[in-house]
């Protein structure tokens, strides 16, 4: 049973995160006390599930040798009066237990040449005091590692009745924990979470800075521009803080536009189409020509292209989206083709709204304003500007929502399950935004 690296796993789990450049974690002393009480907890409920090893022995009875066994032992009560983890400046976190005890039962046999018996065995501990340190670093492919460095322990009392002596390892065993750190968002891209430096230990909170890239899920390529450095406030009320940069929110744009998450589909460009139920008598008005092209009124398709990524900026208290889009207006003639009558060139600013829910970031786009301009005609020049109310109405009821549509998965925040966030909140900057946040476990 290795308790101290049990106990280790568990009241530090809040540390095993997938981390990122383009994102900065803070850790508090909050958290770590949260952590620790938590740990506590779960730790007593694993150790009443957990199937422990036999143990086998040899002993003297009777001037002769006894050999035993316990097996089939179980915890049945445990008590850690006094736990605590705490930050070592520079080199990681330390753990204290003060105190503990333990009450397990087992089936017992002995064997001498004299006789062989059997029954039921109960183990008293008393007394486990534990200190131990962990070095929190990083290994050669930047995920988070956590080193037991030295641990020390000692037992007050056990009492076996078959046996006073006991195992040391029991309590303390070299062991190094590390963690993969890749997630997947929707169906078209992962965010690399992986450490790019090691972690900054200070007397109040651990800090990360994490990659934060996020790339297609066909193709894991770097993009074309770079984060810029930000720093996070010196605040430690909450027990984590988030930074992330608008490279990250860049770097996500990218990958959706690469993986096709943008593109409107000939079905959905149908179903627009058939929802305005546009023909080209609507359109005279504005462009006198078509009377005179389409003697009778027809059906109009519209095909929606989204020509680059959209560009995400991020400055004191408003996030916007910039895109640019092509919207070619085609007449559906009776023998079912169609003929283009005019393609326009469509700039967008959307507001980002951003919200937190079941650990995601997720962004909803409301029209902001947009410009038009005539990129090719086959039914004479007009004024572009007299489409305005009805690219408007196009806008805000259709290539809006699909694009909120495809958004709706959001991206995940860096922190493990099983946990809720409490009361997150969000602050933006120049350059990147603030989640500070809360913890509560669901077990």
């Amino acid at each position: 049973m290795k308790v101290s690296i049990t106990l280790l796993a568990l009241g530090l789990f809040i540390l095993l995160l997938e981390a990122n450049p383009g994102i900065k974690v803070k850790i508090t002393q909050k958290a770590l006390d949260y952590g620790n009480q938590f740990g506590v907890e779960l730790l007593k409920q694993k150790l009443k599930e957990k199937t422990f090893e036999d143990w086998n022995g040899e002993s003297t009875y009777l001037f002769s040798a006894l050999n035993y066994t316990i097996s089939k032992i179980r915890i049945d009560n445990t008590e850690f009066p006094n736990t605590s983890l705490s930050l070592i400046s520079g080199t990681g976190i330390k753990l204290l237990v003060e105190n503990a005890s333990a009450i397990a039962t087992g089936d017992w046999s002995a064997e001498t040449w004299l006789f062989k018996d059997s029954g039921r065995a109960a183990v008293f501990i008393s007394g486990v005091n534990l200190t131990a340190v962990v070095n929190v670093s990083r290994n050669v492919f930047g995920h988070l590692k956590l080193l037991l460095d030295s641990c020390k322990a000692y037992v007050d009392d056990m009492d076996i009745r078959l046996n006073q002596s006991y195992r040391h390892d029991l309590f303390c065993s070299d062991q190094m924990i590390e963690q993969e750190v890749q997630a997947q968002i929707g169906n078209f891209a992962v965010i690399d979470y992986s450490l790019i430096n090691s972690s900054t230990i200070l007397e109040s909170s651990i800090n990360l800075d994490l990659k934060g890239t996020v790339y297609p899920v066909e193709e894991i390529t770097e993009p074309p521009f770079k984060p810029t450095p930000f720093v996070l406030l010196n605040e430690n009320n909450s027990m984590f803080y988030i930074g992330i940069s608008e490279y990250l929110l860049q770097s996500v744009s990218l990958a959706f536009h690469a993986s096709g998450a943008f593109t409107i589909s000939a079905e959905q460009e149908e179903m627009l189409s058939s929802y305005f139920n546009l023909t080209t008598d609507a359109l005279e008005s504005i462009i006198p020509t078509i009377s005179h092209i389409y003697a009778k009124p027809l059906p109009v398709i519209m095909n929606i292209r989204i020509i680059d990524a959209p560009v995400i900026s991020l400055h004191d208290n408003k996030s916007i989206l910039d895109f640019s889009a092509s919207m070619e207006v085609l007449a559906k003639i009776p023998n079912s083709t169609t003929q283009s009558m005019f393609t326009l060139n469509i700039t967008t600013r959307a507001r980002a709204d951003l919200t937190i829910f079941n650990r995601r970031l997720l962004t909803t786009l409301c029209l902001n304003s947009f410009h038009i301009s005539l990129a090719h005609s086959n039914v004479g020049l007009f004024e572009a500007s007299l489409l305005d109310n009805f690219l408007s109405y196009i806008l805000q009821t259709g290539i809006i929502p699909a694009v909120n549509f495809k958004l709706k998965d959001g991206f995940p925040l860096p922190i493990l399950d099983p946990v809720i966030l409490m009361k997150p909140s969000i602050r933006i900057y120049e350059g990147f935004l603030l989640v500070s946040t809360d913890i509560q476990s669901l077990q």
